[in-house]
Order: structure tokens, then C-alpha cells, then sequence
């Protein structure tokens, strides 16, 4: 019978040592992948808010940057804007039955809700409780709760973005 000798060569340590780190970089991105929080859970909004403008930190925001929330159907709510509660005023309340469908209608300087689409808007402006963001930090706060609930059963989410 004949004896198979079997020879091991010695490693290439170059070799072993790149293969290494490959591997250790593809076990990185594979974890960071499924790990990472994008987008909604990133932003760590409530469930009865759906997406909110400036985000949460958002740096170097225009001043004349609006203020946008929007909940789920069925909720209203109010903005405070670094500590001051703006007026809010109902979409539906301002339509002018004189007017034709679809007629198109002057805003007031405020928040404006919308409870078709169930969002809050503020777009600072000359006349309005704050015309323009002026630099640095500032503190938003808005008020929500079910319609049907009314105010009484409010909750609050709480956000800060920076103005350049």
C-alpha cells in the first residue's frame, strides 16, 4: 500500500491577516444594518404623530421656516413655540359660505389646523405672534389629543431645532 504524505504549507500571514479583516468588516456592516433606526423610529415620534418639520435637532433651519405637525386622523392640538401657545385657527372655520367651492381664501398670521388631513402649520410672518425665528435654539412643544376626548385628555411631544 501506498502512504499519501500530506504537507501542510506554512500560512501567508499577509494573506490570513487582510482575509481577516475583510471579515470582520463585513460582520460590522452586516450588524450595523440591522441594528441602525432610520427614519420614524430614528425620530422617536409618538404613535399618533405621523412626521413633524423642522426635525428633532435639525440644524441650521431658515428662520422663516415653517412649523408643520402632522397627527392621525382623528386628533387635534395646538403648538407652543418656546413656551408661547400660538393661536390656532380651524381651516373650515375661515371659509366664507358667499364664497364658491374651491374660492381661494387670505390665511391669518397663525397656526392654521386642518382636520381633513388632521395637521397643524405655522408659518411665521410679519403680523404674527413670532415673524421670524431668530438664531439659535428653539423649543417646540405640540399639545394633541383626540377630538372626540377634547382637550382635557391632552398629551404633549417635545422637540428643539437650531436657526443659523
Amino acid at each position: 500500500m501506498d502512504v499519501v504524505r500530506l504537507s501542510l504549507r506554512r500560512p501567508q500571514w499577509p494573506v490570513l491577516l487582510a482575509s481577516l479583516a475583510i471579515a470582520t468588516c463585513l460582520v460590522a456592516m452586516v450588524y450595523a444594518a440591522v441594528s441602525a433606526l432610520t427614519g420614524r423610529d430614528a425620530l422617536h415620534l409618538p404613535a399618533t404623530i405621523e412626521q413633524i418639520d423642522p426635525l428633532p435637532a435639525a440644524q441650521g433651519v431658515p428662520s422663516q421656516n415653517s412649523v408643520f405637525v402632522d397627527l392621525l386622523a382623528g386628533y387635534e392640538g395646538v403648538l407652543v413655540v418656546d413656551g408661547l401657545e400660538l393661536k390656532t385657527v380651524n381651516i373650515e372655520n375661515l371659509q366664507d359660505p358667499a364664497n364658491k367651492p374651491g374660492a381661494q381664501i387670505t390665511l391669518p398670521a397663525t397656526t392654521i389646523f386642518e382636520p381633513g388631513n388632521a395637521t397643524l402649520t405655522f408659518d411665521p410672518s410679519p403680523g404674527a405672534e413670532i415673524e421670524d425665528f431668530s438664531q439659535g435654539e428653539h423649543v417646540i412643544t405640540v399639545i394633541y389629543w383626540k377630538t372626540i376626548d377634547g382637550r382635557s385628555a391632552a398629551r404633549s411631544f417635545t422637540w428643539t431645532f437650531n436657526v443659523f
